[in-house]
C-alpha cells in the first residue's frame, strides 16, 4: 500500500495533466497552480518548488527560442528552400524529398515550431506553383521537423530537459551529438516512409482554410447581426433563404455537412454572376433560439443575431447587399465601418505562444486595436457554431479575418498569428540572413569543440542576435514562448517530488514484481512504448519529466547503465504522430491543412509502429546495458 504523500502526489500528477489536455485554463495558470499546491501540501519546499525557474534547462531552451526567431525573422531558411523547390520540377516526392534535406538539418539546430512557421508559407506557395494539394505536405513539414529534432541536444526542448534532469541525478547528461548516430538513421527512416509510403495514405482533397486555386470554396460559418439600415429588416425568412430546415441543429458543434438549413437561392438573371449562397442555420433575438421550422414565418428585426454559414466571398457578398454587420466585432464598436474597398478575407492559425490563446473571442478587441474583423473560427477541422463570440481560442485554431493589409501584418505579430492567405506573415531582415547563420554556426561549433556548457554558448548567442540587430529586444522578447517555458516550470518540481516522496522506487518495484528483473530489454521496449503513448496525449516535456527519474531508478536498480533507457525518453517524447495535439507543430498545421483526426492516426500509427521497431533494435546496439 503506498503512504499518503505518494497517493497526494499522484493525485496532482492526475489534476495537472488532466488541466493539460483539457485545456480548461492556460498552460501557465496551471504549471503556476501546481507549484502553489506542491508548497502548500508540503511535498516541497519553497526553494524546491521554484527550482524550475532557475533550472539550465528553462534557461538554455529560452535561449534557443531567441535563436531561433534570430534565423527566422532573417529569412536564413527561406530562400535555400524556395532555390532547392524549384528543383522539384512539380514531382510531389521530389519536393518532399527536397523539404527533408532542408527541415531534418535545420531542425536538428533550431526549435521545430519556428522551422514548421516559415516552411508552411513556402511550401503553400510552391503548391500553387506546382498545382499540388497542401494536404499532401503541411502534415510532411510538421514530422520532418519532429524526426529532426532527434538529431542534436538542441534539437528539442525535451533533449534538453532529459539531459539537464539526468546530470542533477549525478549523471554526465549528453552532449550536443551523443545520440545524433540513432537520430539520423531514426530521421532517415522516417523520411523514407513519408516520401514513398505515407504520401499515399495522406488526404488529397481541398484543406478547409484553402491554400489554393479553390480557395473559395472553403465554408467559415459567423454571427451577423441586423441594424436599423439592415436591408432584411421586416422581411420573412423564406422570402431570402428557401429549403426549409427539417430539424434542428444538433449539439454540440457539428460539421456543415451535418446540418439541414434554409439556404439562399443562387439567382442569375440577365448573364449575370450567381448569387452569392449564405446558408442560414439560427436566429437569436432576446436570448431566444429559433431553427428548422420557426424560421419559416419569422420575420427579421434589428439586433438579430443569424448564425450563418458559407464561404469567405459570399458571407461578404451578403454583408454588402443586405447591410448587416459582422456580430463578432459589436464588442469593438457600436457599428462596424463600412467595408473598404483595400480591405483583404485572410485566415490565420493561433500560434504557440500567442495572447489570444485561452481568450474568448469578445475579448480579442481586434477591430479596435488593428481594424481587422473576426469573420468565422475553424478547429479540428470544424466550424464553430455556437456562441462565436464566447469561444475560447486554442493553439492551432484558423480565424477567419477581414482588414487592410498593414493592419493584418501588424496584428500578426503582436498577436503571434501566422497568415496563410492573402498577405505574408512578416518582413524578414534578409541583409541580416549571413550573421544569423554565422552566430547559430558559431553556437554548435564551440558546442561540439569546447567544454562549455550549452546554457553558456546559448545564452551567448541569444545576446548576439540582439547586438547584431538581427532581432529587435521585443522581438526577442516575443519569441520566448510562455506556455512552453512555464511548462517547464510547473512540471520539473513534479520530477523532484516524485523522487523526495518515494514514488519513484514504487514504481520500478511495482514494474520489477510485473515484468521480473531478468530482461532489460523488455523494460526498454515497455518504456519507449509508454513514453510515445503518453506524449500523444500530453506535452512531451511533461512526459520527460515523469519518466526520466523512473529510467535512472530503473537502471540502478537492475543494475545496468542508464543509458538505454534514458535514449529510449528521448525518442520516445519526440515520436508524437498519431494525433494533432501530441505536438504543437501538428496542432499549426492542422488548420492550413484541414486535416482531421483521422488523417494523424492513420499515417501515424505507422510511422509510430516503424519508430518502435527501430528503437527496440538499434538503442540497445549503441548503448549496451552492460
Amino acid at each position: 500500500m503506498l503512504p499518503f504523500d505518494q497517493w497526494l502526489l499522484i493525485g496532482i500528477i492526475i489534476v495537472s495533466t488532466t488541466f493539460y489536455i483539457a485545456n480548461w485554463t492556460p498552460t501557465e495558470v496551471t504549471a503556476a497552480g501546481t507549484i502553489v499546491v506542491l508548497m502548500l501540501t508540503g511535498l516541497l519546499s519553497p526553494t524546491e518548488a521554484l527550482s524550475g525557474f532557475a533550472s539550465t534547462a528553462t534557461i538554455t531552451v529560452a535561449a534557443m527560442f531567441i535563436l531561433s526567431a534570430g534565423l527566422m525573422r532573417t529569412g536564413a531558411l527561406e530562400a535555400v528552400t524556395i532555390y532547392l523547390g524549384r528543383f522539384a520540377s512539380g514531382s510531389a516526392r521530389r519536393l518532399l524529398l527536397l523539404l527533408a534535406l532542408v527541415e531534418v538539418p535545420a531542425s536538428a539546430f533550431m526549435n521545430n515550431t519556428p522551422v514548421v512557421v516559415m516552411m508552411i508559407p513556402v511550401v503553400v506557395s510552391l503548391c500553387r506553383q506546382y498545382n499540388l494539394r497542401p494536404s499532401k505536405f503541411l502534415l510532411p513539414v510538421s514530422y520532418f521537423a519532429v524526426l529532426g529534432g532527434t538529431v542534436t541536444l538542441i534539437g528539442t526542448s525535451t533533449n534538453i530537459l532529459v539531459s539537464d534532469l539526468y546530470r542533477q541525478a549525478g549523471g554526465a547528461g549528453f552532449s550536443l551529438f551523443d545520440f545524433t548516430s540513432l537520430g539520423i538513421i531514426y530521421a532517415l527512416a522516417g523520411c523514407a516512409f513519408i516520401i514513398f509510403i505515407g504520401y499515399r495514405l495522406l488526404p488529397d482533397y481541398s484543406p478547409l482554410a484553402n491554400l489554393t486555386v479553390e480557395r473559395s470554396q472553403a465554408t467559415y460559418i459567423t454571427e451577423l447581426v441586423t441594424t436599423e439600415a439592415s436591408k432584411i429588416n421586416g422581411k420573412v425568412a423564406a422570402e431570402i433563404f428557401t429549403q426549409i430546415a427539417l430539424t434542428e441543429r444538433p449539439l454540440p458543434p457539428q460539421p456543415i455537412r451535418r446540418h439541414r438549413r434554409l439556404s439562399q437561392p443562387r439567382l442569375t438573371s440577365s448573364g449575370q454572376n450567381p448569387q452569392p449562397t449564405v446558408t442560414l442555420l439560427e436566429v437569436i433575438r432576446g436570448g431566444q433560439s429559433y431553427q428548422a421550422e420557426p424560421l419559416r414565418t419569422l420575420r427579421f428585426a434589428p439586433g438579430d443575431i443569424l448564425i450563418v454559414s458559407g464561404t469567405p466571398k459570399d458571407i461578404h457578398l451578403f454583408q454588402q447587399t443586405h447591410a448587416v454587420d459582422l456580430a463578432t466585432v459589436i464588442e469593438d464598436a457600436e457599428r462596424t465601418a463600412p467595408t473598404d474597398f483595400e480591405e483583404q478575407v485572410v485566415e490565420a492559425v493561433v500560434m504557440p505562444g500567442s495572447e489570444v490563446a485561452g481568450n474568448a473571442m469578445r475579448q480579442l478587441a481586434l477591430h479596435r486595436r488593428f481594424g481587422v474583423r473576426v469573420m468565422g473560427l475553424q478547429r479540428q477541422g470544424r466550424q464553430q457554431v455556437q456562441g462565436l463570440r464566447a469561444q475560447r481560442l486554442e493553439v492551432g485554431d484558423v480565424l477567419l479575418l477581414r482588414g487592410k493589409v498593414a493592419g493584418l501584418r501588424t496584428a500578426a505579430e503582436t498577436c503571434r498569428l501566422l497568415l496563410v492567405e492573402g498577405v505574408e506573415s512578416s518582413l524578414v531582415r534578409k541583409t541580416k540572413n549571413t550573421t544569423a547563420l554565422v552566430i547559430m554556426g558559431l553556437v554548435v561549433v564551440l558546442a561540439s569543440v569546447t567544454a562549455i556548457p550549452i546554457v553558456v554558448l546559448a545564452l551567448a548567442g541569444a545576446i548576439a542576435m540582439i547586438l547584431t540587430r538581427c532581432l529587435r529586444i521585443d522581438e526577442a522578447l516575443g519569441a520566448l514562448e510562455a506556455s512552453t517555458l512555464m511548462l517547464l516550470v510547473g512540471t520539473i518540481p513534479i520530477g523532484l517530488a516524485m523522487e523526495s516522496t518515494g514514488l519513484v522506487n514504487s514504481i520500478v518495484d511495482g514494474m520489477i514484481a510485473i515484468v521480473g528483473a531478468t530482461n532489460p530489454w523488455l523494460f526498454l521496449v515497455i518504456f519507449y512504448i509508454t513514453t510515445a503513448m503518453l506524449t500523444e496525449l500530453i506535452s512531451n516535456n511533461a512526459v520527460a519529466v515523469l519518466m526520466t527519474p523512473v529510467a535512472i531508478s530503473l537502471a540502478a536498480t537492475l543494475g545496468v547503465n542508464a543509458m538505454p533507457f534514458l535514449v529510449a525518453v528521448l525518442f520516445g517524447a519526440s515520436a508524437a504522430f498519431m494525433t494533432p495535439f501530441g505536438y504543437q507543430t501538428n496542432a499549426i498545421v492542422m488548420g492550413p491543412g484541414g486535416y482531421k483526426f483521422a488523417d494523424y492516426l492513420r499515417i501515424g500509427a505507422v510511422l509510430q509502429l516503424l519508430m518502435i521497431v527501430l528503437a527496440a533494435l538499434l538503442i540497445p546496439l549503441f548503448w549496451p546495458f552492460g
